[in-house]
C-alpha cells in the first residue's frame, strides 16, 4: 500500500502521519504542492509549513508524551484559492491553550515551551482548539496582493 503523504497534490485529504520525519515532510510537501497550484506565493506556504510542522511537533512531543512511539496524529487539510485550512488531532489528554505561558516576557525568555505556538499565532489568519485542548484548527487567508 503505497504512503498516504507521498501522494500527488490534492486540494484536501484527511491522513494519519506516524511520528517520523519522512512522513512529515512528505505531508508537508504534499500541502504545499496544492497551495502553489492554488496560486500561494512562496512566503505564504512557508508560513504553512511553519504551522503545520509546529503543530505536528507539539502534537508528538506534548500531546503523546504519555503515549506508544507509534501512535499516530490525525491531520486534515483543505487548499483553496482563497484560504488554507489545517486540523491536527493528537490523542493525548489535551491542555489548556491559555495556560502556555507567553515566550516573550521576561520571565520566560530562556524558556523553550510556547515558541510553537507563539509562531503558529503569528503566521496563520486563525487558530482554535478544540475543548479538550487535543486538536488545533488553523486557517491561512491568502493576501489581497497575491491575488
Amino acid at each position: 500500500m503505497p504512503d498516504p503523504q507521498a501522494q500527488p497534490a490534492t486540494p484536501q485529504g484527511r491522513v494519519e502521519v506516524a511520528n517520523d520525519r519522512s512522513a512529515i515532510t512528505a505531508l508537508g510537501e504534499r500541502v504545499l504542492a496544492a497551495a502553489e497550484i492554488a496560486g500561494y506565493s512562496e512566503a505564504s506556504r512557508f508560513a504553512v509549513r511553519l504551522a503545520l510542522e509546529e503543530a505536528l511537533v507539539n502534537a508528538f512531543r506534548h500531546g503523546h508524551k504519555d503515549l506508544p512511539k507509534n501512535e499516530t496524529v490525525g491531520v486534515e487539510f483543505e487548499v483553496d484559492e482563497r484560504s488554507i485550512r489545517l486540523v491536527v488531532t493528537d490523542r493525548g489528554p489535551g491542555f489548556a491553550p491559555d495556560d502556555v505561558p507567553d515566550p516573550t516576557s521576561d520571565e520566560n525568555l530562556t524558556k523553550t515551551s510556547g515558541r510553537g505556538l507563539l509562531l503558529m499565532r503569528a503566521y496563520m489568519t486563525e487558530i482554535t482548539h478544540n475543548q479538550a485542548g487535543n486538536q488545533i484548527r488553523m486557517r491561512y487567508c491568502k493576501p489581497a496582493s497575491e491575488g
